[in-house]
Parts: C-alpha cells; structure tokens; sequence
C-alpha cells in the first residue's frame, strides 16, 4: 500500500511539474515570437526561422524561472489534493503532513539535480546556436567582439579607418599581448600597433612597452614607446559584460574546465558566481516546495483558497526581489558574492524550518 501511495503521490506531482512547464513554455514562445519577428521582418527568411529561434531559447528561460515553477506546481498540486480529501485519505493511512512534504521536496530536490546534469547542457547548447545564429544574421556589425582559443578580438569601426585588436587574454583590468592594426577604407594597412600590456578601466586605454609600425614603400618602419595612449569605445566593464551569458555555459562546463576558463581569461567572480547560482538551484526547489507545503498544509478550508494564491504570489515576487537584491549587493561588494548567491535559500530554510515544524503538528 505504501508503494501505490508513494506512486500516487510521485506520478501525479511530477505530471503537475509538467503541466506548468508546458503553460510556460507556451507563454514564452508567444511572447518572444512577436521579438524574433520584429528582428526578421526586413531579412528575407521565412516564418520557421523566427519559430526555431524561439523555441530553443526559451528552455534556457525555464530553467532560469524553475523555483517559480516549482513553487506555483507543488501549491497546485497540494490544493487539488486538499480540495479533493486526498490528503485526509492519505493521513488514514498514516501519511503525516512531515512525510508527504518529505516526499515532495526531497523530488524537488533530486528534480534540480537532473536538470543541472542532464537538461543544462542540452539548453546551454541550444542557447549557443541561438546567439550564433543571430549574431550571423545581425545587421549591426561595425563593432564586433569575440573571444576564442585564439583570444580576443575586437572590431570598431572608427571616423577615418577601421580598427582590428587581438589581445592573448584579459586579466583583471588588463589586456595582454596585443595587436591593434588600423586599415582605411581599402582594408590597406596603415598602422600596426603592439603592447605588452593594456589597462582598460576606462575608455582611453592605455598601452604599456609599445611599438608602432607604419608602411612606408612597402617596408614596415617602427618606433618604441613606453606608454601610448588609444581611445576605444569598450572599455573593461563593457567588453566584461558581453561574456556575462549565464544561459551559454552549462553546469558540467563548469565544473570540468573551471580552471581551463580562468586560464583563457574568464573573468573569476563571475564563473563563482555562475556556478554557485547552478549549484544552489537544487536547494532552491527543495525550499520552494517547502514553503508551498508550510501554505497549503495550515488550514484545510477550500474557502481559503483564493488567500494562498494571492499569499503565494506575493511570496514569489518578494522572494525573488530579494534573490536580485542579494545579487546585486554582492556584485557591487557590499557582501561576499558566494554569500550573495546563498542568501536566499539561508532565509528561506530559516523560515521553512519553523514552518514544518507548525504543519507537523497539524
């Protein structure tokens, strides 16, 4: 009997999982076809192009709202089996509410586990193919920035000429070994730049132990310098905040060749950051079904169902304002950006903790 019953509850819980994935799913291609066919309108692709697009950017958005999800499912699921005296039957046969919460969080839990292993690095790569894809298809292609296993790149496009940069690696507010060749209008060579060592921080950035090099009947002819000074139109936090994709970079990713990206020049704050996000989504599900259980379990009345909506709703919007508040404290340093990431599953076990002690008892 115990067996059905955890079947009962596991089948029939994951089945509401997925309804409201599938809800989602749905409202999101809606809402972001209208943006992809803005994009496309005056390209010469048909309507299935602006379809796929949206179809496999949006499972990077789910994963990015699962707690919500999680949250909105687990109250669905435990008001249909309160309003239908499921959860009564379940209690004769000595199911407390301490044991059917068990069940369902602990699900959640293994739940956000699956999903880093196995679903993260399948949305991150549809995530990949979407942003080639529309960078190919980008009209606005005068400033190019890109990073590979060849290292930086950057294109502008300047008054007179067009600038190209290729630079080893960032670290902190520099730019190592680089290489800035200005061509004119031709693409002819006017002027080829090497440093050392570029500080960013601003946009007048400033090169260390340079050489110049200017064609002059076909011959290159260079001077020394040890400082030169160049005006760029990126400086550290934008070009820094082009590789903030979150959605690009799966779970394993990370975990496997941590070392390997802050070696080719990831900036470090962010891929903790990266990770502890993914790393805490787990704990994150398992305290959203907790709280949904601490709501629904209190009262048994179906008149008070339209009060846990709303009470729920709000629970979400506030949970994650401070989820985005504790973020941007710590990306601003005002606490330690791990703690940053942590803070919102600490405050919600604090409170969930006193929560389930309350519905054990009912």
């Amino acid at each position: 009997m115990n067996k059905i019953i955890l079947n009962y509850l596991l089948k029939n819980f994951l089945k509401t999982f997925l309804i409201v994935v599938f809800v989602f799913y749905c409202f999101g291609v809606i809402l972001n076809l209208f943006e992809e066919i803005e994009f496309f309108k005056n390209l010469n692709v048909s309507i299935l192009t602006p379809l796929l697009l949206t179809s496999i950017f949006i499972p990077s958005m789910i994963i990015k709202i699962l707690p919500f999800i999680i949250f909105i499912s687990s109250m669905w699921f435990m008001m249909s089996i309160r309003n239908n005296k499921d959860l009564l039957t379940l209690k004769t046969f000595g199911y407390s509410n301490f044991r059917i919460f068990s069940i369902l969080a602990i699900t959640s839990f293994f739940l956000g586990w699956l999903i880093l292993i196995i679903f993260n690095p399948i949305t991150s790569s549809m995530s990949k193919y979407y942003e080639k894809t529309k960078s190919n298809y980008s009209r606005d292609i005068d400033h190019l920035v890109t990073f590979n296993k060849n290292g930086l790149w950057i294109k502008e496009n300047l008054k007179a000429n067009t600038r190209i940069i290729q630079a080893e690696k960032p670290s902190g507010f520099n730019l190592i070994d680089l290489t800035i060749f200005h061509l004119d209008k031709n693409s002819t060579l006017v002027e080829k730049i090497t440093s050392k060592k570029a500080y960013i921080k601003s946009n007048q950035w400033v090169l260390k132990d340079v050489e110049i090099f200017i064609p002059e009947k076909g011959v290159l002819s260079g001077k020394k310098l040890d400082t030169y000074e160049i005006s760029s139109i990126y400086n550290f936090d934008k070009i820094n905040s082009l590789f903030k994709n979150f959605d690009t970079m799966s779970f394993i990713d990370l975990v496997l060749n941590y070392k390997n990206l802050l070696d080719n020049g990831y900036n470090k704050s962010f891929l903790n950051q990266s990770l502890h996000s993914m790393l805490s989504l787990p704990f994150f599900l398992f305290m959203m079904t907790a709280l949904a259980s601490i709501f629904t379990m209190n009262t048994l009345k179906k008149s008070d169902n339209f009060k846990l909506i709303t009470l729920g709703l709000i629970t979400c919007v506030l949970t994650f304002y401070f989820k985005d508040l504790s973020l941007a404290l710590g990306q601003t340093e005002r606490i330690p950006l791990i703690l940053a990431v942590w803070a919102p599953v600490i405050a919600l076990s604090l409170f969930t903790c006193v929560g389930v002690l309350q519905i054990n008892e009912k």
